[in-house]
């Protein structure tokens, strides 16, 4: 069984994250999108609430589970017996900074780990949690970016609508 992890902060999760998930869920038997506790950002959102949206945002896609995780991706992927994960690019920026962790992952997982980049729908292109969180802040609309329940959640972290 080919199994692959997700990871990310999804804080919040975007069409684009949903996207990619969609897709990864085409070409592998089970996707696991590991929502990751990142020690250098801080969240909008609790770990449990990303979570929760997450499942809440994936439908039918019976082949993908939401787990959370600290820690090292690679020590996660090792765990959990995983030797492929998948990142999305939006832009030739992304690529820089994915190649170099892929590389490190690789590296540290004795060369057992790699690394599928799917490139992001071209409508998505422009979407990140940030972008939505600073329109989100302001009440701008962000319909066209994250699922309704993201839309509701954003708007009263913001103490809107």
């Amino acid at each position: 069984m080919k199994v692959a992890v997700y990871p990310g902060s999804f804080d919040p999760v975007t069409y684009g994250h949903l996207d990619i998930i969609q897709r990864a869920s085409e070409m592998f038997d089970k996707v696991i999108v590991a929502v990751m506790c990142n020690s250098a950002k801080t969240p909008l959102f609790t770990l449990d609430e990303r979570v929760k949206m997450l499942k809440e945002s994936i439908g039918n896609l019976n082949n993908v589970e939401i787990k959370s995780f600290d820690g090292l991706l690679i020590d996660y992927c090792k765990d959990q017996g995983i030797h492929i994960i998948v990142r999305g690019l939006r832009a030739i920026t992304d690529f820089e900074y994915e190649l170099q962790i892929a590389q490190v992952n690789r590296e540290l997982s004795h060369n057992q780990v790699d690394t599928v980049f799917l490139t992001t729908n071209i409508k998505y292109s422009y979407l990140s949690s940030s972008v939505v969180k600073e329109i989100a802040s302001y009440n701008g609309d962000i319909t066209p970016c994250v699922p309704k329940n993201v839309e509701d959640a954003l708007y009263q972290k913001y103490g809107l609508r």
